[in-house]
């Protein structure tokens, strides 16, 4: 059964959210029980400070223990004055009072266990025939020292996906290498424009197919946010509160457009530090822009590529599918996620072998603290950000340009081409 609140305009009060909190950690039944509870690093929008309190002082004398484990996906790990941040309360050594901490710790491979295997005929069915490889299901082994496993985290449209949330919580997030590398080659070779913002895509149900051999008992608490505030919760099963969750966020998180813009300013708020996550200015703008338009990341702050694979992405560059599938032994050893994410900043575009020609849909130009040099390097375009002034792109979009204030998190679609 699934308990929800939710409202499409405005937000729900303090009382509402602590009232809604109470029900769903008293529907989980943990007295005496040890509780995890996942929760998202610092790039997603959420009240977390606020859940945080709420759940821990629900759970107070409840629960025998109760933790917290960061679903990192490869992301950089956190620090305790990151934690800090986070939480809205102090964390020492990864302990907040007597609750612990844990970064997902994917760069340790004891850190997993293998939970079961994706047959490849299963594969080859849910993905269309595009993938046909058995996929080693790996999860990060911490979930099993516990009696109850609860996500706790926000759903958005989401350019592997269709929507982020739910399962997404395993799968990537505290999941081995295996599932990360198929789940977003899977989603790249779809495209992001097919795939952003629908409910039920190939990814999605390979992911809800590796939740299957979880065995822990798991919960989900699903709320669909904007930086205003929580629009709704939604508390069950983790694919059925995330699938309602989703309903919710198709209305509050795609802003329709019944005309292509020409550019797009994406303004990239802090809490993404390098372009692995501030792309999400292209992934949400994208599929909004017309053929030969362009879109503009602006990060001034953000001076890396990428904390963990900078490197990687510095050899191959941003580059569209069919340049890298067209070079295939080039390319076939490179981790297939970053290849995935490579595609996804770049967009739409074809490749021609014989000439080596390769032509984008759309320009990606980046107005952030990465030296026009390593930008040009990587295949993207430079401007720099002090020469752009946001106020010159407000109220243009009758003239095909449009600014999109904390971009990353609403989808822009254009209505005679969409599809919710």
């Amino acid at each position: 059964m699934i308990y929800s609140k939710a409202i499409t305009k405005g937000t729900l009060s303090h009382d509402e959210i602590r009232e809604f909190a109470a029900r769903a950690m008293g529907e989980l039944r943990i007295e005496g029980k040890r509780l995890l509870i996942i929760i998202p690093d610092g790039t997603r929008t959420m009240p977390m400070p606020l859940l945080f309190d709420l759940l821990r002082k629900e759970l107070a004398g409840r629960a025998a223990a109760c933790d917290f484990l960061i679903a990192l996906g490869t992301h950089p790990l956190m620090n305790d004055a990151q934690l800090t941040r986070l939480l809205g309360q102090p964390v020492k050594d990864g302990v907040c009072g007597s609750l612990h901490v844990f970064n997902h710790r994917w760069d340790i491979p004891a850190t997993f266990t293998e939970i079961g295997t994706i047959p490849a005929d299963e594969v080859a069915q849910i993905s269309g025939g595009i993938l046909n490889d058995a996929i080693v299901v790996r999860v990060n082994r911490l979930i099993y020292e516990y009696d109850q496993v609860l996500i706790c985290g926000p759903v958005f449209p989401h350019e592997v996906v269709g929507f982020s949330g739910g399962n997404k919580y395993l799968f990537p997030g505290i999941s081995g290498k295996e599932m990360i590398d198929h789940t977003h080659w899977l989603g790249a070779l779809l495209g992001s424009r097919n795939i952003i913002g629908t409910q039920h895509t190939p990814v999605r149900a390979m992911i809800d197919r590796a939740a299957g051999f979880v065995r822990a008992p798991v919960a989900c608490l699903a709320l669909v946010v904007t930086h205003h505030g929580v629009s709704g919760m939604f508390f069950g099963a983790p694919r059925e509160a995330w699938q309602a969750a989703t309903v919710l966020s198709s209305e509050i998180h795609i802003e329709w457009t019944e005309h292509p813009y020409r550019r797009i300013l994406s303004v990239m708020p802090p809490m993404y530090e390098d372009l692995w996550t501030a792309a999400k200015g292209m992934y949400k703008a994208e599929p909004a822009i017309e053929d030969g338009g362009e879109v503009i990341i602006y990060a001034p702050g953000v001076t890396q590529i990428s904390y963990t694979h900078g490197a990687i992405i510095e050899k191959i560059g941003y580059h569209c599918r069919d340049y890298f599938l067209k070079q295939w032994e080039r390319f076939k050893d490179v981790p297939h996620g970053v290849l995935a994410h490579s595609i996804h900043v770049r967009g739409e575009g074809t490749f021609d072998a014989a000439s080596g020609n390769e032509t984008s849909r759309i320009q990606v130009t980046l107005a952030t603290g990465i030296p026009e040099e390593q930008c040009r390097r990587v295949n993207l375009g430079y401007v720099n950000p002090a020469s752009v002034n946001i106020a010159e792109w407000q109220g243009r979009e009758d003239e095909g340009i449009k600014v999109i204030p904390r971009a990353g998190e609403i989808l822009q679609r254009l209505r005679k081409t969409g599809n919710k």
